[in-house]
């Protein structure tokens, strides 16, 4: 369950803390989501015990933890704490949307306009080159900072733009983002509100389509030394790995294929073997079967572990070679 769903959070924060205690695997994750209901439940101290408690752990994704922490902190009246979070995210500079997202709708919640709209500019200048393709997790970015915007009554520039170009409702994101908007729901003409509830209807689509893409539509990537073990142990799985080169070379032409078809939420999860035999036998089937393998991928991002495809093109590409992703696998022959 999703804590954008209607439910008895508390109930479903100790159901979640308990699958965490058998899956200490995947406990980062499933605490996040314990401390997200707990915080929809008022029970805000305990959701910052829990993000204490993970960033005492070294997760594997501390800025978007101390994120989380800062804006649960600002809810029940510790500012000052969240606002030195903040800035401490803002000095670390990371190269993940969500942090940066967290940090600017909690500035902007509390009306710290001109910081929401610094802390999106930043993030964008950091994460995006102009011109270059952008990643699926930096469309709420745009979004956000072009609400920002309108708010201050800014005039559009190239970000705006570009948020223009990416957002896929029928409905523009002026019209969305207009302050006026407010206004129309007081009004007396029927044209007004009829276009207001077009508006609305717009948003709602947009909000469902997310939601129905709680993860992303992952692919299956196999270090060399991991790959080399399975297909010593299920050679038959050679068929499906002809090598590890081609595997890296299958795998970002299998990402670009959908990504063209207008796929969005595109990711990677890295498998083991270990987890794959664990996987296998969970469905009570053989790791030989390659029909396994789109499973096993689709469950690792639905625990949380798909990295967002395509990274930016100055970061190390995914395929752990250090190179920067624009000169390994980004580059447009590979």
């Amino acid at each position: 369950m999703r804590p954008d769903m209607p439910a008895d959070h508390p109930t479903e924060a100790e159901r979640l803390l308990r699958t965490a205690a058998q899956y200490p695997e995947d406990h980062e994750p499933l605490l996040l989501q314990a401390a997200a209901h707990l915080e929809l439940a008022g029970d805000h101290d305990r959701a910052t015990a829990l993000y204490d408690t993970l960033l005492a752990g070294s997760p594997d994704h501390p800025h978007l933890v101390k994120a989380l922490k800062a804006a649960n902190l600002w809810e029940y009246g510790h500012e000052a704490e969240a606002r030195a979070i903040i800035e401490g995210l803002r000095t670390a500079a990371p190269l993940d949307p969500a942090p940066w997202e967290i940090v600017a709708e909690t500035l902007e919640s509390h009306d710290e306009l001109p910081a929401a709209h610094d802390a999106f500019s930043t993030a964008l200048n950091l994460l995006l080159t102009p011109g270059e393709e952008v990643p699926y997790p930096t469309h709420s970015l745009l979004a956000g900072r072009h609400r920002v915007r309108r708010l201050l009554g800014l005039d559009h520039d190239d970000w705006d733009a570009l948020a223009d170009r990416v957002h896929p409702s029928p409905v523009p994101l002026d019209e969305l983002h207009d302050p006026k908007r407010l206004w129309a729901l007081g009004s007396d003409n029927p044209a007004e509100l009829q276009a207001e509830i077009t508006r609305l209807r717009a948003e709602l689509g947009s909000y469902r389509t997310a939601l129905s893409r709680p993860f992303p539509v992952a692919v299956l990537h196999w270090p060399e030394s991991e790959l080399t073990e399975l297909l010593a142990a299920y050679p038959t799985l050679t068929a499906e790995y002809p090598s590890h080169e081609a595997h890296l070379s299958q795998l970002e032409a299998s990402l670009r294929d959908l990504a063209a078809t207008g796929t969005p939420n595109l990711g990677i999860v890295t498998a083991t073997v270990p987890s794959y035999e664990a996987f296998a036998a969970s469905e009570q089937s053989s790791p030989a079967n390659p029909d396994l393998l789109p499973q096993y991928a689709t469950t690792l991002a639905a625990r949380g572990r798909a990295t967002p495809w395509p990274p930016p093109r100055t970061t190390p590409c995914w395929c752990t070679s250090t190179k920067p992703y624009r000169d390994c696998h980004g580059t447009p022959s590979s």
